[in-house]
């Protein structure tokens, strides 16, 4: 008699499982998602824990932390400024990077242009595509002028298969597009499972810290923005990378969320072209080409790891008849812009609650930092006076609920990218402004203790 095989349910949005269905999910909250799947049988156990000593080699004994070698690691260029930025100087062999984002925000782009010019600097290239055909994949690279001999493509699922072909061809990169599509032949589930995700990025990642294979894994993301299937996958990888702009936009943002090998305050920049993705070196200028000063309208110097970036923030306040008014916000969180209007109005004493107020970033750069309260406050107050604000000024600060202004960090860094683009004048705390003084930085600072205080220098009322 054949014996039964074991199953559990396992949820497809956070990988919980138990032994029976459940309609909600008590890990995620999720409903519908608990999917039956075989469990594979268990090897008879080995090594220790049978009784059978493990030969280990000096380099896996423990050793004191202090006779660890610390050599830096070797890297290698993307030939992608932008890319290497965000990667913290390049690639290094051996490490696996998830890359993930909507679709058609230019994933599988970059990495096919990535390959190539990887390739022509000399090294083997394999890229395994399991949504395309490797005619697909040409006519692609057609395109992008990603063309090169040790370029290899293959379409394939069958991670056993995919395993043969990395150990025919030994390429130096490896890309996979995508980790949804592939399975392992033993598992039972289908591909996209919890439990495929999930086996085959720990196989993947074994044949590459085994090989020294540097490898890029491309994932998709829920309707929601996050990363599909179990959690799990971002802590196998070495690097997580996120795409962030809308599909239709000009521009497009590589931020790293995970990076064993680097910071992830870094972001890259690219430009959305016939071609393919460009990498956008001075972003500041492109943000600011097409601005046209109206109220409403402020620079803001803001600060992604060491890169300073002017980004313009628009906002329009207008009556509204309905209760309760409209609070729209793109690239800013929305959170945020409510509690700032509460400052305006408790504060400030702007009648501004019963109006409807929309914010947007120009260019599609999403602005978390606290930095940005203070061009927030000043836009809003703009358009809801008509007021220009001073020409050729650029505002920072964080506001603080009382109303106060308080200091940010990399104010000298922010006033300077200010300078070099031309900008004559800064409203900056009161504490930033203190500690530049005497610095040769080309502009005139005014600092402000309160919000009231930072409009009216950014909004001076004209004389007579």
């Amino acid at each position: 008699m054949a014996k039964k095989k074991k199953t559990v349910y396992v949820c497809q949005e956070c990988g919980y499982d138990a032994p029976k269905w459940l309609g909600k999910c008590p890990g995620c909250g999720a409903w519908n998602t608990m999917v039956e799947e075989v469990l594979p049988d268990e090897p008879v156990g080995k090594g220790a824990a049978s009784g059978v000593a493990l030969g280990l080699s000096d380099a896996q004994k423990p050793r004191p932390i202090g006779e660890v070698e610390t050599r830096d690691l070797p890297r290698f260029s993307t030939h992608s400024g932008e890319l290497d930025r965000v990667l913290g100087g390049g690639v290094v062999p051996g490490s696996m990077v998830l890359i993930v984002g909507d679709p058609g925000v230019g994933k599988s782009s970059l990495t096919l242009a990535v390959c190539a010019d990887v390739a022509r600097a000399g090294k083997r290239v394999l890229y395994v595509t399991g949504e395309e055909s490797t005619r697909q994949v040409r006519m692609r690279a057609d395109r992008l002028g990603a063309l090169a001999d040790t370029l290899y493509v293959v379409s394939e699922t069958n991670l056993d298969t995919i395993a043969t072909h990395i150990a025919n061809v030994r390429p130096e990169l490896l890309v996979i597009d995508s980790i949804q599509t592939m399975f392992r032949p033993e598992l039972a589930s289908a591909p996209g499972s919890v439990s495929q995700v999930r086996e085959s990025a720990a196989e993947l990642l074994r044949i590459a810290k085994t090989g020294g294979i540097a490898s890029f894994v491309i994932g998709h993301v829920t309707k929601d923005g996050n990363l599909a299937g179990p959690r799990v996958l971002e802590h196998i990888v070495d690097t997580v990378l996120y795409f962030e702009g809308e599909r239709n936009a000009e521009y497009r943002v590589l931020r790293a969320v995970k990076n064993r090998f680097g910071s992830t305050n870094e972001i890259g920049l690219f430009e959305m072209r016939e071609s393919g993705l460009a990498d956008v070196p001075d972003a500041s200028k492109l943000f600011l080409s097409d601005r046209q000063e109206d109220s409403g309208s402020v620079i803001i110097p803001t600060v992604e790891g060491t890169r300073p970036l002017l980004v313009e923030l628009q906002a329009l306040v207008a009556p509204t008849p309905y209760v309760p008014p409209r609070r729209t916000a793109d690239s800013v969180d929305i959170k945020r812009i409510q509690l700032l209007l509460a400052v305006l109005e408790k504060r400030v004493h702007l009648s501004i609650g019963a109006c409807d107020v929309y914010v947007k970033v120009a260019g599609g750069i999403r602005i978390d930092e606290p930095a940005a309260d203070l061009g927030i406050c000043a836009a809003m107050a703009s358009s809801f006076s008509s007021r220009l604000l001073r020409p050729k000024t650029v505002v920072f600060g964080e506001v603080g609920l009382s109303g106060e202004v308080r200091a940010v960090s990399q104010a000298e860094t922010r006033v300077r990218e200010a300078a070099r683009l031309g900008f004559k004048s800064a409203v900056l705390p009161m504490k930033n402004c203190r500690q530049l003084e005497g610095e040769s930085l080309g502009l005139t600072l005014y600092g402000a203790e309160t919000v009231r205080q930072a409009l009216s220098l950014a909004m001076p009322r004209e004389k007579g």
